[in-house]
């Protein structure tokens, strides 16, 4: 059996940080590919140890060319693709956003496709993002593991065109997949974003800041830790086509988050406040699927805050907690977009 080499696109961002971390700590051979060049989110999370595990490729997702060369290079297994323009960069940009999110995605499956044999299933991150509330089983309030989406945005269409990709690459090329929909992703490196705030506010409530969540009601957390280690599950699985899976986490109200990071974090009570508006998105979603990857890890979300905490403590000890990277208040929703 050929040995596993990673390659993860988008590794310098928060998913990618936490994947990187865990396949070192694995002790399996991995390549950052990235646009960037910046490890700042990975020297969060990793020693100077761990990241000397690491091989960095700079490249950019929309060049086949050389993504095809990377993979060949370093004689890649396992492709997780994590590489991605968020909503407010989508929408900012359109062009742009569909270059980086529809097309690279595309080059990562053609790519894949000209290796042929012996590479795992493309694994790569949709979005819960690609619904709007509307798509919720009316009888249950759930969003359905099939339902049918109506995007409210650009980069809910993308992450739609996405998972289609996938489909025909299977249909036509028999490339296998595994898609995850994350929806409220969390943790050290959880910086930008249309749902990074609640990150933000606990760097905030460390430095003492003020801070207002960007959104009230209810939402799916889930730690970037899990989160990584699904995606390296997803990555080893032998799925039969194209399969898409929504992925699961801790259900919990933005004034519940705020109170458990006032509990977790001594000094910070009311210092934080919130949007009442909640995210244009299913708050509640059904992942019963995804048992079919194995047993997935979901940490309590007072754990991952305190685990959170602990990591910005450290970074800020250290004078690095500061500035735009983390723990500065976000805009508000009349300065920038959401």
């Amino acid at each position: 059996m050929t040995a596993e080499r990673f390659l993860v696109t988008g590794a310098l961002g928060c998913i990618g940080a936490w994947t990187l971390r865990q396949l070192v700590r694995e002790g399996v051979p991995v390549v950052a590919f990235d646009l960037g060049t910046n490890p700042r989110r990975l020297e969060q999370i990793m020693t100077p140890g761990e990241l000397a595990g690491v091989t960095f490729a700079a490249g950019d997702i929309t060049d086949l060319d050389g993504l095809d060369r990377a993979l060949g290079d370093h004689a890649i297994t396992n492709v997780i693709h994590l590489a991605a323009l968020q909503v407010p960069f989508c929408r900012a940009d359109p062009p742009l956003g569909a270059r980086v999110n529809v097309v690279g995605t595309v080059n990562v499956f053609e790519a894949v496709k000209r290796r042929g044999e012996g590479m795992a299933p493309v694994v790569y991150t949709g979005s819960i993002g690609m619904f709007s509330p509307g798509d919720v089983d009316p009888a249950t309030n759930r969003l359905r593991e099939d339902a049918e989406p109506h995007p409210g945005n650009h980069y809910g269409v993308y992450k739609h065109a996405n998972e289609g990709t996938a489909r025909i690459y299977f249909a036509d090329s028999g490339v296998p997949s595994v898609g995850l929909r994350p929806m409220t992703v969390y943790g050290a490196g959880r910086d930008q974003g249309m749902t990074s705030s609640p990150t933000v506010a606990i760097a905030a409530a460390i430095l003492g800041q003020p801070f207002r969540i960007a959104f009230g009601g209810s939402t799916l957390f889930q730690y970037a830790e899990d989160v990584a280690r699904t995606l390296i599950a997803a990555s080893r699985s032998e799925p039969a086509g194209a399969r898409v899976f929504n992925l699961g986490g801790s259900p919990v109200s933005i004034g519940d988050w705020i109170a458990a990071i006032e509990e977790l974090v001594p000094g910070s009570a009311g210092l934080m406040t919130h949007e009442p508006a909640p995210l244009p998105f299913p708050a509640d979603i059904e992942h019963d699927r995804l048992a079919e990857l194995g047993p997935i890890p979901v940490t309590p979300y007072r754990d991952a805050i305190a685990a959170t905490a602990e990591i910005f403590n450290r970074l800020a000890a250290a004078g690095k907690l500061v500035g735009a990277e983390q723990g500065v208040p976000a805009p508000t929703p009349a300065q920038a977009p959401a």
